[in-house]
């Protein structure tokens, strides 16, 4: 350009943005000379638009948006014409009411109208008015129809699951969740020597009464100085007594006399508790109960233990079999885990994982076949045989499974192999929860399957008809007794050469090798191993003693009571030795003998100074310990 004394002159500028840009051209546009008109500026439409690599037509739109003031337009990235608000709204306000239509059903339902709008329009529409970003989230979380909006259990159970790994994510950043002591597998018994953890986790105060209760079954965690009465539900000293006159306590005394004692009622001034007044009972008398506490504990022996039923030990007893029920779901209830007992929790981190079918009749379950049928999900640990978890479930699927799995690792186990059956549901879940886990599948449950395949295709009288099919078997079988996994693999690639000759013969064959082909990977990772088993039969051996009491009433009445006599059972099993006239076990070399101990000693607690390992051999409180020391070798 040229100055006013003819010097060329020079504008310099560098747009930072594309509105920027925009802007900046505006500005060119209103430069005049002397001989310019307002309607033909000096610098015309044309130029600019080669000289900004831009289309005349959009320079032209952009100065009539600045005429009309018009900022959001004009601030837009898209290059073709915009909708109005008027427009945007009149949209919205159709497709609002009917959130479920699809962009083409808006548009016929507005062409009815004598509105014509194209499909990239109405989505535009719903983009720039965040309605689009709403049905969004609608259709993510709900089923949307006319007749109703359903949530999706789908993506309510993968929130929830979501914010349970992130919290358990956050507890374990924080160095939050219990600490994992792994045990070497060949070297068990001697770090049971080595780590004594008898003596437990110390407290900072006595718990409610049904903990003060653990303290006779687990031993003492707190010497509590002095006579000080201290509340039962929170454990505060701040008490006073609420009245000067006593009441009296009925119990039943060790001949079965009722007697009286004076009991007082005491204030708690603890603003965060949340009973405020309490009963100080003398040692071994329960609340709300004339039976001292050691006729509570000889009801769960005779239950748990003896693998009673309620009717059986009340009658025993001399109690409904309704007080038995009550004593006996208040361990359930109430109970420590045994992270909290102990202190401490360990493993061999190889961990199995399988579920049983119960039988609950009262739940809310939708109607249908499998109503009344609900599934206990079990792990144990594969060499010491610790029940490690137990809980039950309403159904059976992948999200069952991954809510065990994330329950498991919230008690602090992280193991390094877990075994399951061929049940593909807990593929996903694994490699969720346990990342770093190999996932090794039992290879009986492998052959089980396999025979069964053979059977389904080829009949049940196989072996007489189809001799093919015996030599199918045999070979598979014989994939699963190597002792390498070169030697495994080499087998498995000589069956699968198979495929297309046993195609060709019987089609329906096709179905053993595609299931072969899909566990194969989760199934060849045991060959060779010294770590990974081949089998979960550790954890058949659990579901038996558990089926040994289950089978005495043969079922559940509620998913509750369910709940109750899983924490029981846990306890109890946990506990209880295994039997010392197994013959199995005196053909095992004397260090790996599993009769006489339990399983928490297994796994290297010292348990069995505690008083609840002495219920749990069949023993009273008050049983001998010469007795006792007979029974438990270094005692």
């Amino acid at each position: 350009m040229a100055g006013s004394q003819g010097d060329p002159w020079f504008i310099r500028y560098r747009p930072v943005d594309e509105f920027d840009r925009r802007m900046f051209l505006i500005f060119l546009r209103h430069i005049w000379t002397l001989e310019d008109t307002p309607k033909r500026p000096f610098l015309r439409q044309e130029w600019l638009a080669e000289a900004f690599d831009t289309h005349q037509e959009l320079i032209s739109r952009w100065l009539s948006y600045r005429r009309d003031a018009d900022w959001r337009r004009l601030m837009s990235r898209r290059h073709g014409p915009l909708l109005s608000l008027d427009q945007i709204q009149q949209i919205v306000n159709v497709w609002a009411p009917q959130f479920w239509w699809r962009v083409e059903e808006v548009q016929a339902h507005l062409a009815k109208q004598g509105v014509a709008y194209s499909c990239p329009q109405i989505e535009e529409a719903g983009r720039l008015s965040g309605f689009l970003q709403v049905r969004r989230c609608l259709r993510e979380r709900f089923h949307l129809g006319p007749e109703a909006v359903k949530p999706r259990d789908g993506w309510l159970v993968q929130r929830l699951f979501d914010q349970i790994s992130t919290l358990l994510s956050k507890v374990e950043a924080s160095e939050g969740l219990t600490l994992e002591e792994r045990l070497e597998i060949g070297t068990l018994q001697a770090q049971r020597k080595a780590l004594g953890l008898a003596e437990g986790t110390e407290l900072e105060k006595p718990l409610p009464w049904l903990y003060q209760v653990q303290h006779v079954l687990f031993g003492w965690w707190e010497d509590v100085e002095g006579d000080s009465i201290r509340c039962t539900y929170c454990g505060s000293p701040q008490v006073a007594r609420k009245s000067r006159k006593p009441r009296y306590k009925k119990y039943y005394d060790r001949e079965g006399n009722l007697r009286e004692v004076a009991v007082y009622r005491y204030y708690c001034k603890n603003p965060a508790c949340p009973y405020k007044t309490f009963t100080n009972l003398p040692p071994g008398l329960v609340p709300y109960s004339r039976h001292p506490l050691d006729v509570h504990i000889l009801a769960v022996q005779g239950y748990a233990w003896g693998r009673g039923t309620y009717r059986l030990v009340g009658q025993a007893m001399g109690v409904s079999t309704a007080t038995v029920y009550r004593w006996v779901s208040v361990w359930g209830e109430e109970l420590l885990p045994m992270a909290a007992l102990l202190g401490v929790v360990r493993s061999s981190g190889v961990v199995g994982v399988d579920e049983k079918w119960v039988k609950v009749p009262k739940n809310d379950k939708p109607e249908g076949k499998h109503k009344k049928w609900m599934y206990v999900h079990l792990a144990v640990d594969v060499y010491t045989y610790d029940l490690l978890h137990i809980a039950i479930f309403p159904y059976l699927g992948k999200d069952s499974a991954r809510a065990f799995l994330l329950e498991l690792k919230a008690q602090g186990y992280k193991p390094r192999v877990i075994v399951t059956d061929l049940n593909r549901d807990y593929g996903e879940p694994v490699a969720q929860v346990f990342p770093k886990a190999a996932h090794h599948e039992c290879i009986f449950h492998a052959m089980k399957w396999t025979q069964r395949q053979i059977k389904e295709v080829y009949g049940a009288d196989y072996k007489e008809e189809h001799p093919e099919a015996v030599d199918l078997k045999e070979s598979i079988y014989a994939l699963f007794q190597c002792k390498d996994k070169r030697t495994s693999k080499r087998r498995y690639a000589k069956v699968m050469k198979k495929r297309e000759k046993y195609g060709k013969e019987k089609p329906e064959s096709a179905a053993i090798f595609d299931t072969l082909e899909r566990h194969w990977p989760k199934l060849v990772n045991a060959m060779g191993s010294k770590v990974i088993p081949k089998t979960n039969n550790a954890v058949e051996l659990v579901i038996r003693r558990f089926d040994q009491h289950y089978r005495n009433f043969c079922g559940f009445d509620t998913i509750e009571t369910a709940q109750h006599f899983l924490a029981v059972f846990e306890m109890v099993y946990r506990f209880t030795p295994f039997a010392k006239d197994n013959k199995k076990d005196k053909e095992r070399p004397p260090d790996q003998r599993i009769g006489g101990k339990c399983p928490l000693e297994l796994a290297g607690y010292e348990v069995h100074k505690l008083p609840i390992a002495q219920i749990c051999r069949g023993q009273l409180l008050g049983w001998p310990v010469e007795a006792w020391r007979e029974l438990v070798p270094n005692a």
